[in-house]
């Protein structure tokens, strides 16, 4: 009888498909892997580090479904190997799959401090809050080898400007002495993301990200220290963590937490593959119900890339959610205002003339 293959631990997707933009497609032969399955022999992988150097750092966000404007990623690719994550598909634009190579080739831009210094120092720089990293974690364990993220702030704060931080990383802890300076003047916002109180559904489902228990320290930490923490449950998936909403909001609310929001799952591109393969091996027995709860949020598709519905979903599976979120909210957070940060100091800094009036 064939063995079946196990997951491999300590990694969020389980393949590497085809880049869609390379013109030649190659194949796996099963044979030599079935022999290395059979003897118990491992296969793991070891992280490729690349330094790339580009012109530029910051990003403009266009999508009407996010909540900031500029985003700026010290590296592409990401070795927490969260199965579900939404950035894989943009490492096939650097010739890598979506797949393991996200998680094990990673991309590093050292030059990334000197680039923000350079746009904050332009005359048309309007100092609207920068987020760190709208695509890929900016505190994945390989910044405690380059420290970019730690130089990033470190400008950030010399202009004064404002910024916001989107982690699952602990890592945001060792950064206390430039944040909480930042956090008097009203210059920076952190989002955690806690996707599960499970902490084998975390294990699982975000390989090598931050545990449970250490996240609600993190939000403990930085709340205690100033820091105004948000939190999100990205993503909900139906028939997997969705009953967790309460107890999720329950327990950062008492870490510390000023408010929460949510997304909805979605696979595009080869994240559906990624995804399915994943869930039939890691969940055999909920697979299906999963699969298709998500199908039934997103239009009967794994896949959705319509503005406004694409993060929120649509139906009465998605309308349950996103009342028992709002539900949940009210009552554990009383519905707290939306944290604006503030611009005046960079333009300050700026012209200093100007606190002359």
């Amino acid at each position: 009888m064939k063995p079946q293959p196990q997951p491999t631990t300590g990694q969020g997707a389980q393949l590497n498909p085809h880049n869609r933009f390379h013109a030649h497609r190659s194949e796996v032969n099963d044979e030599y892997l079935d022999y290395l399955l059979a003897e118990g022999e491992d296969q793991k992988r070891k992280t490729k580090i690349i330094e790339i150097h580009p012109k530029t750092i910051v990003n403009e966000v266009k999508s009407p479904d996010v909540r900031m404007n500029w985003s700026l990623n010290p590296y592409h690719g990401c070795e927490h190997g969260c199965v579900y994550c939404y950035a894989r598909n943009s490492h096939e634009y650097w010739g890598y799959s979506a797949g393991v190579d996200f998680e094990r080739v990673l991309l590093v831009k050292r030059n990334a401090p000197a680039l923000l210094d350079a746009t904050l120092k332009q005359k048309s720089w309007k100092g609207e809050p920068i987020v760190l990293s709208g695509n890929t974690d900016c505190y994945q364990p390989i910044e405690r080898k380059f420290g970019i993220t730690r130089k990033l702030i470190e400008v950030f704060w010399k202009h004064r400007h404002p910024m916001g931080i989107i982690t699952k990383n602990a890592l945001v802890q060792r950064d206390l002495d430039l944040l909480v300076p930042m956090a008097q003047k009203n210059l920076v916002h952190v989002v955690v993301s806690v996707t599960s109180l499970d902490e084998s559904l975390r294990q699982n489902l975000e390989p090598r990200t931050a545990s449970i228990r250490k996240r609600l320290e993190t939000i403990e930490a930085l709340s205690s220290a100033g820091i105004p923490v948000t939190v999100m449950m990205a993503p909900i998936i139906p028939g997997l963590n969705s009953h967790e909403i309460f107890d999720v909001l329950s327990a950062v609310k008492q870490a510390g937490a000023r408010d929460a929001a949510y997304t909805m799952v979605r696979l595009n591109g080869q994240i559906a593959d990624i995804f399915k393969n994943w869930i039939t091996q890691t969940y055999p027995d909920k697979a299906d119900k999963v699969l298709n709860q998500i199908k039934e949020v997103h239009v009967g598709s794994l896949r959705d890339n319509q503005f406004g519905r694409r993060m929120k979903g649509s139906g009465k599976v998605a309308q349950h959610i996103k009342d028992t979120f709002s539900l949940a909210r009210q009552k554990v957070f009383g519905m707290p205002d939306r944290l604006v940060l503030n611009q005046d100091l960079f333009h300050e800094m700026r012209r200093p003339q100007l606190r002359l009036f």
